[in-house]
């Protein structure tokens, strides 16, 4: 059976609340906070474990909003700086989705089919997902990741 990591970026891994005056930038249309914030975990750990995830049959999947209020213009900037962030910190993915915001994350990846946990910090977001299971972002990701890791070698 596929098996697909899902993973949000803003508030999961990506510390875009964090940017001093990032709502400010965002409503100015300026994509600043995308490229400037700070990893939420120790990226080369993160990756380490994804690796090893990935080694065991599982696809790794971005699917990240844009900014809420923008204009065609500044979704390309916002699309070009979340791809340079993942990058900039070697982020393993085999797809990725950056979507307009509101987007039904699910309808990204549903075509994968398999089982699904979608990493995300919006609790909103992790109620509407029905495509297997969730990991809330707001606690210790790395954790779950690595219980994943161990199941797989139940």
């Amino acid at each position: 059976m596929r098996k697909t990591l899902v993973f949000d970026m803003d508030g999961t891994i990506a510390d875009l609340y964090g940017v001093n005056g990032w709502l400010e930038n965002l409503r100015e249309e300026n994509a600043r906070p995308y490229i400037e914030a700070k990893p939420l975990y120790d990226m080369d750990v993160l990756a380490s474990i994804l690796g090893l995830l990935r080694l065991n049959g599982w696809t790794i999947a971005i699917t990240s909003w844009l900014s809420k209020e923008s204009t065609k213009a500044y979704d390309k900037k916002v699309r070009e700086a979340k791809k340079e962030w993942l990058a900039k910190y070697n982020f393993p993915y085999d797809e990725i989705h950056l979507v307009k915001y509101g987007t039904t994350k699910a309808n990204c990846t549903r075509k994968n089919g398999g089982f699904q946990i979608l990493v995300d910090d919006n609790e909103e977001v992790r109620k509407g997902w029905h495509l297997g299971d969730t990991i809330n972002a707001n606690e210790n990701i790395i954790e779950k990741l690595v219980d994943l890791l161990v199941a797989e070698y139940e």
